[in-house]
């Protein structure tokens, strides 16, 4: 009997599976921090002997080489990815024998990516599973755009296509397994909350499966937004094959380095949460909260591999911002200070801005002078679904190539929940402008008296 255990990352929006029969262990889709894979296999006490790989992903570094280097397990991945690493090449229709329990078919599913597969999980005569991952997600596909515009249009059909595929050649009780769809930017949708699906559910309620293709299609690329800036490089990294991650302790800066790297112009990472930011802050540090999307985010804005000093409260903070980091990023942060403030200043003055919500800005525009500059940083489809008559649209990634953008006097950002916000209010405060983040949901902004529009 097979039991599936999965392992989630959500702040990226991905979910691992570790599938074993008690003995033998197969992995689908690991990360690049794969300590986590061998503790829950420890804890099971059951030996890795095969590693599969959905496709290439766009989304993260993957731990698969690392692991199957780790372990000795069979490593499979599509015969025609043109990978540097030694790999078990499987093709469409293959079949692979993980045990005498375990059994995996092999399924090309592209439209994800060209050369994306599925793993169909069989026990005996039975079908337990199918590991579906950016191909058929609870209640949407992953997204076909990722490989560039000239090859969206092939890549949604394909899309749709094997999504037809899994649905007529698998039996309806058949549990469905995605890696994305929690979250994850690579998704073309969210799932809505679930956490557990079938076949029979997904042609039920999923448009891939419900709607004709024309319809799947317009829906799809009508709905298709930007995506994170570091994602160009994972696919590169991942045919590279990415080493494991060291996830040691970087090395502790006192205030007088940390003051350099700042005057340097490099990127110095707040990790506490916007109320401690907001009340005091070094002067050129940028916000990044340890919470929701970090990593997401983070890669977003930074430039990919650019040196990185990390500030948190506790060493734990650091820790776990480490750990996020290596799961998408190349290289370690140079340095980190931990303690406050109070501390990394070493007496130097701290800055400080204003957290608001949108009834004070409602305040600030109604009165009878010219009103505040209001700062939209959300993605250009969320603005394009409401914003803020008159606002100044600047997306948050582009901020900081374009703070010049922003016209004089008090700016007030606003993103869709406060997170991107306040990363934008503390690049322009690094730029010494007068900022007030609003930390609030954009959902608020209309009852609250903010005038709205629609594009």
């Amino acid at each position: 009997m097979a039991e599936v255990l999965p392992i989630e990352t959500p702040t990226l929006g991905d979910r691992s599976y570790l599938v074993h029969d008690g003995t033998a262990a197969l992995v689908i889709d690991p990360q690049r921090d794969t300590d986590r894979v061998t503790a829950l296999a420890a804890e099971y006490g059951v030996r890795i002997t095969h590693i599969a790989e959905t496709h290439i992903h766009n989304d993260y570094l993957t731990g698969g080489p690392g692991l199957a280097a780790a372990t000795g397990a069979a490593y499979l991945v599509n015969a025609a990815d043109p990978v540097a690493f030694a790999r078990t090449p499987v093709s469409d229709g293959d079949t692979v024998e993980v045990s005498d329990a375990l059994r995996l078919r092999v399924l090309a599913t592209p439209g994800h990516t060209f050369t994306h597969l599925s793993y169909v999980l069989e026990t005996g005569d039975q079908v337990t599973g199918v590991f579906t991952g950016g191909s058929l997600l609870y209640g949407t596909t992953g997204r076909p755009d990722l490989l560039g515009p000239e090859h969206t249009g092939t890549l949604a059909r394909a899309q749709y296509a094997s999504a037809q595929r899994l649905a007529a050649e698998l039996p309806g009780t058949t549990p469905v397994f995605p890696t994305h769809g929690f979250g994850s930017f690579c998704s073309a949708g969210q799932s809505g909350g679930q956490s557990a699906s079938t076949i029979a559910s997904e042609k039920l309620a999923n448009p891939v499966l419900t709607l004709d293709e024309r319809e799947y299609l317009d829906g799809l690329l009508a709905g298709l937004d930007t995506w994170p800036a570091y994602y160009a490089h994972m696919g590169p990294a991942n045919l590279a094959g990415p080493p494991g991650p060291d996830l040691s302790p970087p090395r502790q800066a006192g205030a007088g380095e940390v003051r350099r790297r700042l005057e340097a112009g490099e990127w110095v990472i707040d990790l506490r949460d916007r109320i401690a930011f907001a009340a005091g802050f070094l002067p050129g540090s940028v916000s990044f909260p340890l919470d929701g999307s970090f990593a997401s985010f983070l890669g977003w804005a930074v430039p990919w591999g650019a040196p990185l000093t990390l500030l948190g409260e506790t060493a734990g903070q650091v820790t776990e911002a480490q750990r996020e980091l290596a799961r998408i990023w190349a290289e370690r942060p140079v340095a980190a200070a931990t303690g406050g403030p109070a501390r990394w200043a070493a007496g130097s003055p701290l800055a400080t801005l204003r957290l608001a919500k949108y009834g004070d800005l409602a305040a600030a525009l109604s009165g009878p002078e010219r009103g505040p500059v209001v700062l939209d940083v959300r993605r250009p489809m969320e603005c394009a679904n409401g914003h803020i008559a008159g606002a100044v649209h600047i997306p948050f990634d582009e901020l900081p190539r374009r703070a010049g953008e922003v016209p004089p006097g008090e700016v007030w950002v606003h993103c869709q929940s406060g997170y991107r916000a306040m990363v934008a209010a503390s690049l322009l405060a690094a730029r010494g402008r007068q900022v007030v983040s609003v930390d609030d949901d954009f959902d608020n902004a209309g009852a609250a008296g903010v005038p709205l529009e629609h594009a």
